[in-house]
């Protein structure tokens, strides 16, 4: 079968929601670009933007604990909840940008909803106190409740509190600047966005087998239509892998030095799905709680209302599970396969460091259905099992790269990676994830194309105002970003 040889400027590998930003991004930059973007499913965000499959938050620090962590003195840092909600308000006026012109329906993806940070005992409640003394002292979070009121916790999410009969002190913070985002959608409504635009190829069932650099600097991205069974070689001056857990080994194939000593650990997720309307009924809003001492970050527990489609959901954990898959759809020869000479021995140093996690799996896995309930009571006293059922989310491929110190660490953020000369990169990891995704792919336009920075520097403040400033540093900038952001998208806006 002879191979069909398409020349373009970029191929954009995976249709979730990282392609789709940067897709629209670049586009707008310079709409004479020719782009292809490549999918192995038949559909569209069918893997970790899914708003099954993915966290469903727009993290923004409010209420995730392990963003704010206590110092040897007492005190608390909060200067990663600063940049994770910086990053977070990017993506707000990326998406406001876009509602303005009517090119997405802000009503069918992003929903304001209270989110709440909810401890129990007498040293957590004095960190929680101490948190939103810290946080609620900043422009970017002020306006944040704290409350030991076990009625006041009960009327801001009344199942928490509900036949509750134990004398423990309890405190909760709550912020009204809390949204929920159905990821999935958003990334359908960029893709149709883009497949309006001249020069925009989306192309699903194709299979990306092999990246190469060709002598002229361009790569040779090989793909194979899993319908018709064409092969095709697009040659293209850039390549962005934003496969999710696929993009590990679309990395490694590329042997750029840069990919070196990289590695992935899968870890699966589940949730406990309420299928009662009158439970899901009383609940509105998301409830962090904290995660168990020598629990990994990806632990903390939450009681999480979403809004999919034109339905409420609530669900509860996240429950860890373990698989060899690197994606949902994905082979159980996906972490095998990925091992080299390379990251061989990062992977196993960074595996015997974090031990816990090993434990922590282990302990996941052989969880029973009355231990997951317990859990479950710990935030809903009168949950009964019949009310709930176990579903199982997306896949998520934690990063272990070399350390010249420690040998091999272990991630649980995101990390971009790319070629000296900016011609591929790609995203590995997980949270944030998908609510960064605006900042992440403005760090990576920046990256990649450092010769047409200066040209699109007014394009990219008409996408994201703030662009170039440190919005934390700016309590007038923050007001009026947030104001334009919130009203283009439908949102809450605080006084």
């Amino acid at each position: 079968m002879s191979i069909t040889i398409i020349q373009t400027d970029a191929v954009l590998i995976g249709c979730g929601i990282m392609s789709a930003t940067l897709g629209v991004m670049l586009k707008e930059l310079d709409p004479k670009l020719k782009i292809h973007i490549v999918e192995r499913l038949d559909e569209i965000a069918g893997e970790s933007s899914d708003a099954w499959n993915n966290a469903g938050t727009g993290h923004a620090a409010l209420c995730e604990l392990n963003y704010t962590p206590e110092n040897a003195d007492g005190s608390i840092n909060i200067s990663k909840a600063l940049k994770v909600d910086e990053e977070f308000e990017m993506s707000k006026q990326f998406w406001a940008w876009l509602a303005r012109q009517k090119r997405i329906q802000p009503a069918n993806f992003i929903h304001s909803i209270p989110h709440m940070s909810f401890v129990a005992g007498p040293s957590d409640v004095e960190f929680l106190r101490k948190r939103h003394a810290a946080m609620n002292a900043h422009p970017l979070f002020h306006g944040m409740e704290f409350t030991t009121d076990r009625k006041q916790i009960g009327e801001w999410a009344p199942l928490l509190m509900k036949d509750r009969t134990d004398t423990e002190a309890y405190a909760a913070t709550r912020s009204m600047l809390g949204t929920d985002v159905n990821f999935g959608e958003l990334t359908r409504m960029l893709f149709k966005d883009l497949d309006t635009l001249t020069d925009t190829d989306i192309h699903l069932s194709h299979d990306v087998r092999d990246l190469e650099r060709m002598d002229n600097g361009q790569w040779r991205v090989e793909v194979r239509d899993l319908k018709s069974g064409e092969k095709k070689e697009y040659h293209a001056r850039f390549v962005f892998i934003g496969a999710g857990g696929g993009a590990l080994p679309l990395l490694e194939k590329s042997d750029i030095p840069e990919a070196e000593g990289y590695g992935g650990f899968p870890v699966s997720g589940q949730w406990l799905r309420c299928l009662d309307p009158k439970i899901i009924q009383q609940h509105h809003a998301k409830v962090y709680g904290k995660a168990k001492s020598g629990s990994p970050p990806m632990s903390v527990p939450h009681l999480d209302t979403r809004t999919i489609g034109t339905e409420q959901a609530l669900l509860f954990g996240p429950f860890a599970g373990f698989s060899t898959k690197f994606l949902k759809h994905g082979s159980w020869l996906d972490l095998p396969s990925s091992l080299e000479w390379d990251n061989i021995m990062p992977m196993v140093q960074a595996g015997w460091k974090n031990m816990d996690l090993t434990k922590y799996l282990i302990e996941q896995v052989s969880l029973t259905p009355e231990e997951r309930l317990e859990e479950l009571k710990e935030f809903m006293p009168t949950a009964v099992l019949k009310d709930w059922e176990l579903a199982i989310a997306g896949q998520r491929v934690q990063v272990i790269k070399k350390d010249p110190k420690e040998g091999g660490v272990l991630e649980f953020g995101t990390e971009l990676v790319s070629a000296a000369d900016g011609s591929l990169a790609a995203l590995l990891g997980a949270s944030p994830g998908a609510s960064t995704a605006v900042s992440i792919m403005l760090k990576l336009v920046l990256k990649c194309f450092p010769e047409r920075a200066a040209e699109w520097q007014d394009g990219l403040k008409s996408m994201v105002p703030s662009h170039g400033r440190i919005l934390a540093d700016e309590a007038a900038l923050i007001k009026e970003v947030r104001t334009r952001s919130h009203t283009a998208l439908g949102l809450v806006l605080p006084t």
